[in-house]
């Protein structure tokens, strides 16, 4: 059996800064018609938490809204985003697509993330990733919200036995450990060096993951 590669998205496959802040101020400048909000867009701040799960994202971005008006955010915010990936405004990191070509004729690829089912369905798409990869987990999937019970969803459906999880976050290193996965970190746009600092191996390109025995 093949061993797999869970892959995060955001900062780690897709450029999402490319898409964030045309999508982010958009979502804010409505907000500021309605007369909620005032002032910039946090778009440095969202950068700072990118990654987390979106209740958490919409808490800090808009700690002084109510639960709805976060949700009707979330879902602007998401339709704009959604919009940029269908009309190209975003990327895949320098490499992906070769090293993605590479790495499925050994392992099974896998995307699990803490986007959304249709954000992440329109990057598969745009992108034709469903050529490398075997399946895409949201974290809408789990229950809980944790990455490591999504890492460990995709273990448990695909019957995997080892591998590695490639991701630029804490979490994403964190459910690589509670997996008993080996951990890649990314050192790309919002990736932090206090986060990385436990990974087992750190690259600065894809195509690094070309020479590493992953799992």
């Amino acid at each position: 059996m093949k061993k797999a590669i869970i892959f995060d998205m955001d900062g780690t496959l897709f450029q999402t800064n490319l898409i964030l802040e045309p999508a982010l101020s958009a979502t804010f400048d409505v907000l500021r018609a309605k007369g909620l909000w005032q002032g910039d867009t946090p778009i440095e701040t969202y950068r700072e938490i990118m990654g987390v799960p979106l209740p958490v994202v919409w808490e800090t971005l808009c700690p002084m809204h109510t639960v709805e008006i976060r949700e009707e955010s979330n879902a602007l915010f998401h339709v704009k985003l959604i919009e940029q990936i269908r009309n190209r405004k975003g990327a895949l990191y320098p490499n992906a697509e070769q090293t993605l070509a590479t790495l499925v004729e050994n392992y099974h690829l896998f995307i699990a993330s803490n986007g959304q089912v249709e954000y992440l369905q329109a990057i598969v798409e745009t992108y034709q990733l469903q050529r490398f990869i075997k399946g895409t987990y949201s974290i809408q999937a789990v229950s809980s919200g944790h990455k490591s019970d999504l890492v460990k969803k995709v273990i448990e459906e695909n019957d995997i036995l080892g591998g590695a999880v490639v991701g630029d976050r804490s979490s994403d290193i964190q459910a690589a450990r509670d997996n008993q996965l080996l951990s890649v970190g990314v050192r790309f746009d919002f990736a932090q060096e206090t986060e990385l600092q436990n990974a087992d191996i750190v690259i600065d390109n894809l195509n690094e993951l070309l020479y590493l025995k992953l799992g």
